[in-house]
């Protein structure tokens, strides 16, 4: 797996010390094995939690760009919080003996490990999905096939998927497809003014085909936390792309099960606005660099995670049925497809 004569980097080495620390209550795994640099790193894959098959699921997953630490950072966090708070915390106790959480915090760890978006191959991972978009995209940042000496290279047509997403796509499959609700959250930085939840789809002005539940979620997650300051809106609202991993897995999930993807982007830019200094450094642009700045990140989205816990806990008390459901995909048509943004 890995050498601990040669160098790593930080944040690799603090999962490797979670996932020894928290032995009894992670059940971890490597997914796969990423070489660069004359070393070898694993994509660990860890879970808490109950192992009934049909039981709701919340994965959360960090690193499919390397330069984007702060998201690593940020489930990192989260589950070191989990494990201090099973030393006492009785609710979550109960919570996982009916829900089952996933972490994979590090995708691209050959990535983080160089300081690259792509991974070591130069493929960016969120382009690597087969699918196309059905219309235009940004030119080179919805993601292209000129070659890796380009960002948002998508890897050759036709190509198997990059180690890492194959990974990613097989952890998905194994652990939340398939169960009657699963949620995953993907962290990453380094796009806007503010923190942002999108979810499918990124190849298409289409809704997705779980619209009113995906609003039913965003209103109930506005009621608990009324100043959150998200924007929650589909990614094509912002820029179609290619190779969308997320658009990839939720049009995978089987019928007449619910898997609901969502994209956190935390908002680089408004770092940047508060010190410009940070446009000098290729890690500031997609992370906080002042320490007070990285604290607020990581406690900020905990309601986030939390909250999906809680939902996933009681299903049956908020999914919607019937006319409910209906008169949930007209508003939702009103709020998000009236107002969308011109292809």
């Amino acid at each position: 797996m890995t050498d601990p004569g040669r160098p790593s980097f930080p944040e690799y080495d603090q999962l490797l010390a979670l996932l020894e620390l928290g032995a009894p209550w992670f059940r971890s795994r490597v997914a796969c094995e990423v070489a660069v640099d004359g070393r070898s790193f694993g994509v660990h894959v860890a879970a808490l939690g109950t192992d009934a098959p049909d039981a709701p699921a919340i994965g959360i997953f960090g690193g499919i760009h390397g330069l984007e630490r702060i998201g690593t950072q940020l489930v990192l966090d989260y589950m070191r919080s989990l494990l201090c708070r099973l030393q006492w915390d009785e609710l979550l106790h109960r919570e996982l003996q009916a829900v089952k959480l996933v972490f994979m915090p590090i995708v691209n760890p050959g990535g983080m490990h160089a300081a690259t978006r792509a991974n070591p191959r130069g493929v960016d991972l969120m382009r690597n999905a087969p699918q196309n978009a059905d219309a235009r995209v940004p030119f080179l940042a919805g993601g292209q096939r000129l070659g890796a000496w380009l960002p948002w290279y998508r890897g050759r047509a036709g190509a198997p998927m990059e180690p890492e997403a194959a990974a990613l796509l097989r952890v998905v499959e194994e652990e939340l497809l398939g169960r009657p609700l699963s949620f995953a959250v993907d962290c990453h930085s380094g796009y806007g003014w503010r923190d942002s939840i999108w979810f499918p789809y990124a190849r298409t002005h289409t809704p997705m085909a779980h619209l009113p539940e995906m609003y039913l979620l965003k209103t109930m997650f506005e009621q608990a936390h009324p100043h959150h300051g998200y924007a929650f809106e589909p990614q094509s609202h912002q820029y179609l792309l290619h190779g969308d991993l997320w658009d990839y897995a939720y049009d995978r999930a089987p019928a007449g099960t619910l898997f609901l993807p969502m994209t956190l982007e935390l908002g680089s830019w408004l770092w940047i606005k508060k010190n410009p200094r940070q446009l000098f450094s290729r890690a500031g642009i997609f992370n906080p660099i002042k320490a007070h700045r990285t604290a607020r990140v990581l406690r900020r989205h905990v309601s986030l995670f939390d909250f999906l816990g809680r939902t996933a806990f009681a299903p049956e008390r908020w999914l919607p049925e019937g006319v409910h459901r209906q008169q949930l995909l007209a508003q939702a048509r009103a709020h998000w497809q009236d107002r969308k943004p011109a292809p």
